[in-house]
Formats: C-alpha cells, sequence, structure tokens
C-alpha cells in the first residue's frame, strides 16, 4: 500500500506540474489545450469550493492503509504549504492558485486573439 501511496503522490505531483506549466507545453496541440482548460477549470473548483480533490482523497486512503498517519487538509497544503510556503495563510496559497490558473487561462485567451487577428487579415 505504501508503493500506491508514493505512486499517488507522483501522479498528483506530476498534474499540478501540467495544470500549472501546460499552457507553456500545448500550443499547436488543440486537444491538450482543451484538456488543460478542463484541468486549470477543475483546479479553480477545487481550489475555491468545498470539495476535495480526489487523488488527495486517494492518498489519505492509501497512506491509512499502509499504516502511515493520514493528514488533514489539501494536498497543496500538506505538502507544497511545508515546502514552498511555510508558515502563510491558507488563503494566500489558495489565491496563488487561482493565479497560476488564471495566468494560464490568459495565454489561452492571448492565443486566441492573435489566432482571430490572423485569421481577418488573411481573408
Amino acid at each position: 500500500m505504501i508503493l500506491l501511496a508514493v505512486l499517488l503522490l507522483f501522479v498528483h505531483l506530476t498534474w499540478l506540474a501540467v495544470v500549472i506549466f501546460g499552457a507553456l507545453w500545448t500550443r499547436g496541440r488543440p486537444l491538450w489545450s482543451t484538456l488543460h482548460i478542463l484541468a486549470l477549470f477543475w483546479g479553480i473548483v477545487v481550489e475555491l469550493g468545498p470539495w476535495r480533490c480526489p487523488l488527495t482523497l486517494a492518498e489519505s486512503y492509501f497512506e491509512a492503509r499502509a499504516g502511515l498517519p493520514a493528514y488533514q487538509g489539501g494536498f497543496l497544503m500538506h505538502y507544497l504549504d511545508a515546502i514552498v510556503y511555510p508558515n502563510l495563510p491558507t488563503w494566500i496559497v489558495t489565491s496563488a492558485g487561482v493565479a497560476v490558473c488564471a495566468f494560464n487561462l490568459a495565454i489561452y485567451g492571448w492565443r486566441w486573439r492573435n489566432s482571430r487577428i490572423a485569421r481577418r487579415t488573411r481573408s
């Protein structure tokens, strides 16, 4: 069970990296862009809503089954807050997460605007 918990942690970290940096990688890949935009909206909903991330719930489950003490709270607050944002209030971490999502969405908006301008000039 500990192996599953660790594997799930790496999946969660990979998911966060995709959400944070996905707009830089998806240029010219419409399917991946669509999936990344959906992931951004999911990230915003999970950060602002009362729901817990399914990956966090699964990590807690496997850690408990492995006999490790399960943590309380969300994935970001447990792992990333302890490493990257020590002693900061939850609202700051949440705001940073939403800002990252908004920044990525702004990149997509900028790309969409430029593609419309390019189509207009070709017509």
